[in-house]
């Protein structure tokens, strides 16, 4: 007799649980979607964002592929994006990473245009230093020109390539390249400068090998010769 306010207790508590557990389920089914596309539509615009304007008319996150050079990108695996335009390339977005940035790995968004130029380069994620490793955010100023306009060091990168500056110039000025510094904090612009270079470096040894491979949609990951 005494067990019967329990089991009731037990049941109702139950319940609560099953019900609980549904509405977290359907509300994930209801907002998953929402949310994934909400993600594709921030990436798209980052990739647009370091790409001349009406360069992109396909869709670079199925027409990707993923390579394996540690080496000069920085990682294991690395997402490459191919940009085509009237069914022909005209640009690969890489998401390198810089290994040894002052207070750890930086994550960089490359563009680079067929002709081998930079179309851009943005941050992705770091965790340098505020107020000195920080200004390599592309919203994040470095200096001040004398008209006292401000200046955004990761935007220079736009247009360059290895042939203007030379591969030999590609170092901080400190260093006797062609790139500013930040007072106080040139080993974070030093490794960034030297990633970038890398990435520029991959994509010339790949050449169109970069556009043939099958996308990762419907072929499974390949490694880059």
């Amino acid at each position: 007799m005494k067990t019967t306010p329990i089991l009731i207790a037990g049941l109702v508590l139950g319940a609560f649980a099953v019900g609980g557990v549904s509405v977290v389920a359907v509300t994930h089914d209801l907002t998953a979607e929402r949310i994934a596309e909400g993600e594709r539509a921030a990436m798209i615009a980052k990739l647009q964002a370091i790409l001349p304007a009406g360069s992109i008319e396909n869709d670079p996150l199925l027409d990707r592929i993923e390579v394996h050079a540690p080496d000069l990108l920085g990682a294991e695996a690395t997402q490459v994006y191919r940009v085509r335009k009237g069914g022909e390339g005209v640009a690969v977005i890489l998401n390198p990473v810089v290994p040894n940035g002052y207070a750890g790995p930086i994550r960089l968004l490359v563009a680079v245009m067929k002709d081998g130029t930079l179309g851009g380069v943005r941050v992705l994620a770091h965790h340098e230093t505020p107020g000195l490793g920080d200004r390599i955010e592309e919203r994040r100023p470095y200096k001040w020109d004398d008209s006292g306009k401000p200046l955004f060091w990761v935007l220079d990168f736009a247009g360059k390539s290895l042939r203007e500056p030379p591969p030999d110039q590609w170092a901080v000025k400190r260093d006797g390249g062609a790139f500013d510094q930040f007072t106080g904090a040139t080993i974070t612009p030093r490794s960034v400068v030297k990633a970038v270079k890398n990435t520029l470096l991959f994509v010339q040894e790949q050449g169109d090998a970069l556009y043939a491979l099958p996308p990762l949609a419907s072929a499974p990951p390949r490694r880059a010769s």
